[in-house]
């Protein structure tokens, strides 16, 4: 094949390059967004940035008879518009979905798997993790996260109308992956925490519902912005009913560096963070009662304590923005769990 300059494409270039786009779209294998076609010298290029066998399987879903392979995950990484040197993090990206996954993908309250790069590919590749974070412009947050979508969807068969039960869903399923700002974090890193060296890089996933603007910016007091983002953590729309449903839910704490700055310079840990929004994320059975979602508790006194997170370990602190305001984000979820894999480049 020989590639030509953007100088050279023809009028009849552009028109076969739409055609193979509309393809795609009959075919049903787009997220309702134009794809790359992955013809087989694209997907090689892909698949020469890593040591992982083209067959070898990164995920399966039992109950669904599907699985994921290097090759599978190469092809919606170039559908999704990735650079090659990109798909280490993507192999990294599609193995952590085994443990992060399963039958809540599919779930009626429309989850979705956030993606959180640490390590030198962060800079190296030019993943974003300060202004906009969660907003659209750059490209590797926004091919990497929606490869996995891509991948959910094309490969193992859950795909809107058909096995996603979404009842509304959310923007975040087109794609969901920021970058720790560890250069501005008070804290180790949240690869680091999860025992990995600072000079290796991973991926960390969990599933997500959606995502909650928290704001504080007229205070210098740790415990009234943690009190702030504890509420957000547990809205009320976010409650499931009480007891036992609700201690299933977990949390990411996407916290932007001014808050963080603030709360670790009065001395607070990210392990005493965590300890104190679990503590405060919850509400009384009064407020439980009020809402409509109490189920049992006869022996509970009115205004007890009802937690909504069944330990502080299921509550995910990332530090990630710009540390231009007192602004962080709070990533609800249902089951909490959470995988870290390493980013393993190709011994060259």
């Amino acid at each position: 094949m020989v590639v030509k300059s953007v100088e050279e494409l023809t009028v009849e270039d552009i028109r076969v390059a739409r055609r193979a786009i509309e393809y795609y779209y009959e075919q049903g294998w787009t997220d309702g967004l134009p794809v790359v076609p992955p013809i087989q010298e694209f997907v090689d290029e892909f698949l020469a940035q890593t040591d992982r066998g083209a067959d070898e399987v990164l995920v399966t879903v039992d109950h669904l008879k599907r699985s994921c392979t290097v090759r599978q995950a190469a092809i919606n990484a170039v559908m999704a518009g990735c650079r090659p040197e990109y798909f280490p993090v993507v192999v990294a990206m599609v193995e952590a979905l085994q443990g992060a996954g399963g039958p809540m993908m599919q779930s009626t309250t429309g989850q979705a798997p956030i993606v959180i790069v640490n390590g030198p590919a962060r800079e190296r590749l030019g993943f974003n993790s300060k202004e906009n974070i969660l907003g659209p412009g750059d490209r590797p947050n926004a091919t990497v996260g929606r490869t996995l979508r891509l991948v959910i969807m094309n490969v193992l068969g859950i795909r809107p109308h058909e096995f996603d039960q979404s009842t509304h869903g959310t923007p975040a399923k087109y794609s969901f992956c920021i970058a720790e700002n560890e250069e501005e974090s008070p804290w180790e890193p949240l690869h680091v925490e999860k025992g990995f060296q600072p000079n290796e890089s991973t991926v960390t996933m969990q599933l997500i519902r959606s995502d909650l603007h928290v704001e504080h910016r007229s205070t210098q007091v740790p415990e009234e912005i943690l009190l702030t983002i504890a509420d957000t953590m547990s809205y009320a729309g976010g409650i499931y009913e009480a007891p036992p449903y609700n201690r299933s839910n977990g949390c990411v704490v996407i916290m932007g560096p001014e808050h963080a700055s603030i709360i670790a310079g009065k001395g607070w840990s990210k392990q005493e963070v965590r300890r104190f929004l679990f503590e405060h994320c919850g509400r009384a059975k009064a407020d439980l009662r009020r809402f409509g979602k109490v189920i049992g508790m006869e022996d509970t006194a009115e205004d007890a304590f009802v937690p909504h997170t069944r330990s502080p370990e299921s509550i995910l602190i990332v530090v990630s923005g710009a540390s231009n305001a007192g602004v962080s984000t709070v990533c609800t979820n249902f089951g909490g769990r959470n995988v870290t894999k390493k980013v393993e480049e190709r011994q060259r």
